[in-house]
């Protein structure tokens, strides 16, 4: 009979594109996966990896192999979750990656409230993007994330993945106090086409989604500088270094220097918690989508 655990560390080789990812994937050891590996050659009789360059390439007995196994590992998944769902408690681990702003906004009550309800019940958070966490979801490296869109750029929703609002979050826009346009009651965003602007890292939804909104309205972006959080990127402003266009949920203690004007036309956010269909049944996942409501 084929062990599970040698399926999920060929599927694994499979998905990532070697055996060192997929030992980090799986938190062993490379040598723990080829052991593995070489336990599940010498059970089927059949070679599974071939050396590629550097690298290794799967057989074609090890792409018919994993094909089963895709299955084999999410009829498992879907079974535990029955399971969980027939026994009506929230036990277990649950793993959910959040962006920044929602780690820190949203996450530490909803935690709170967790351990208090549901003392049986472990949740490992992590800080992840939206393009991050999406297909880790997916893959089944995360149970759960929180992510967002824009109502000017839907983030579009993998099949295999369900998903809940959480909560409207409002963008203004932080300029330096000596801005023009700082005194301003609110301001249309093609006023201020030509600012120098300050934004997250380039490997961010939100630094795409402000090149793609900044030239909505005829700006080509100028952007000056690049800071992931938004404590940093609000002193650049105070700095009069440039522009920030900030949503509310990730607006800390705004330093002197800064000035906060709303949108004429605003830019509002879906902030909402994505899991897999097949999971779907487990009352842990109901139990943090009740939380972060």
């Amino acid at each position: 009979m084929l062990d599970l655990e040698r399926l999920r560390a060929l599927h694994s080789v499979a998905t990532y594109g070697s055996v060192s990812a997929a030992a980090d994937v799986l938190h062993v050891t490379t040598s723990a996966v080829s052991q593995q590996l070489a336990k599940l050659e010498r059970e089927t009789g059949q070679k599974l990896l071939e050396r590629n360059g550097r690298g290794v390439r799967l057989t074609d007995a090890a792409e018919l192999l994993v094909a089963h196994a895709e299955r084999i590992l999410s009829l498992v998944e879907q079974a535990q979750a029955d399971l969980e769902a027939h026994r009506g408690s929230v036990v277990g681990q649950l793993t959910l990656a959040a962006f920044p702003t929602a780690a820190r906004g949203l996450l530490p009550d909803a935690l709170r409230r967790l351990r208090a309800d549901h003392p049986d019940l472990r949740v490992l958070l992590r800080e992840e993007d939206p393009l991050h966490s999406m297909p880790l979801v997916l893959r089944g490296d995360l149970d759960m994330a929180v992510v967002q869109d824009w109502n000017n750029e839907p983030l579009p929703l993998p099949g295999g993945l369900q998903k809940a609002v959480i909560c409207e979050d409002v963008a203004d826009v932080a300029v330096p106090a000596d801005h023009p346009l700082a005194g301003r009651d609110a301001v249309h965003l093609k006023e201020l086409a030509g600012d120098p602007w300050i934004s997250s890292s380039p490997d961010s939804i939100c630094c795409d989604w402000l090149l793609r909104t900044l030239r909505a309205v005829d700006s080509e972006p100028r952007i000056v500088h690049m800071a992931y959080e938004f404590a940093t990127q609000l002193a650049l402003v105070g700095a009069g270094l440039g522009n920030v266009i900030l949503p509310r949920m990730g607006r800390c203690d705004v330093p002197p220097g800064v000035a906060i004007v709303p949108l004429v036309a605003p830019l509002t956010r879906s902030v909402y918690a994505v899991w897999r269909e097949k999971a779907a049944r487990r009352p842990a996942i109901r139990a943090v989508l009740m939380a972060l409501s």
